[in-house]
């Protein structure tokens, strides 16, 4: 290719390490490429929860407009967290690449030496997840979950200045920044079960721009698609969406896959969860399985409440 291939990225500081690190992966494959990077401001960099409860849902806000910059040819490709991207892509784009991921687990940063199994009453946690929210109080029914919103900076530049006792962010989005912080505890994922697609990224292309998704595909890791896929997969059949409490997250052992799931309500009273494994070659009987056990357990009824 002639001329410099446009990625767009959202402007945070993780968005851009994110957009780095794919390209790094991508300049090692084909050095013969080059890359601009495209900064565009979206809805969620704005405000996305003025958007919510509106047809532009949590995750669209994150990714709309870079999805249009796309679509009109302004942009090559773009890089997203894979988590933010909604199930139903539009009919013109692909995901082309899923590179290798990073990990997806959730991560308890608090002050004082507090532990996650041992928390004192009157703790106050910051998060603006819901799914993280429920989690948290389905453990701790009773503590102060308080609304924390802002980038990872921002979060732990609060939570340094004491606004709060702990917080709950993601794994990978530190590893990302290259920050390290010594009262960080990953936490299990059968206690905090991730987003889907979380700790991972998205190289998103248009369907018909064959040599652009060709390019991309030289960095694609097929257990991280796998695996993400599978997540994904689940979250379209139960419902999941940004403003519903839900996690999967689908682990591969060699020729064996193994897929948590976690449905509940906001404030973590009701709770459902799976596990299921099967043939990593048959990933969809295992989401066909997930599915089942979580509808037996009552999670459409429990989704269907909180909607």
């Amino acid at each position: 290719m002639s001329r410099a291939l446009k990625v767009g990225t959202r402007g945070s500081p993780l968005a851009l390490a994110q957009t780095e690190e794919a390209l790094a992966r991508l300049r090692v494959a084909r050095p013969d490429v080059a890359f601009e990077t495209a900064v565009i401001k979206t809805h969620g960099d704005e405000d996305y929860r003025k958007d919510l409860g509106t047809p532009l849902d949590g995750k669209q806000a994150f990714t709309k407009r870079i999805e249009d910059a796309l679509l009109a040819g302004r942009i090559d490709f773009a890089v997203h967290s894979l988590k933010d991207l909604p199930t139903d892509l539009a009919d013109d784009l692909v995901i082309a690449a899923i590179p290798p991921r990073g990990d997806p687990r959730d991560l308890f940063v608090a002050n004082d030496g507090i532990q996650f199994d041992r928390l004192r009453a009157g703790t106050r946690v910051g998060t603006s997840s819901l799914r993280r929210r429920a989690q948290f109080l389905a453990r701790w029914p009773g503590f102060q979950v308080v609304e924390l919103h802002g980038n990872v900076g921002t979060r732990l530049r609060r939570l340094d200045a004491r606004e709060f006792d702990a917080v709950v962010i993601a794994v990978a989005g530190l590893h990302r920044l290259n920050i390290r912080h010594e009262a960080a505890e990953p936490l299990s994922p059968d206690v905090m079960t991730p987003a889907p697609g979380q700790g991972a990224l998205a190289l998103e292309a248009r369907a018909d721009d064959k040599a652009t998704r060709e390019l991309l595909e030289a960095v694609d890791d097929p257990l991280s698609r796998i695996a993400t896929q599978a997540e994904r997969a689940l979250s379209a059949r139960i419902g999941g969406s940004c403003n519903v409490p839900l996690g999967a997250l689908a682990t591969i052992d060699g020729d064996s896959m193994t897929l948590r799931a976690v449905v509940a309500s906001p404030d973590g009273r009701n709770v459902v969860r799976t596990v299921a494994s099967g043939p990593t070659g048959k990933w969809p009987r295992v989401v066909d399985d997930s599915v089942a056990d979580l509808v037996d357990r009552g999670a459409r009824d429990l989704l269907r409440r909180v909607a």
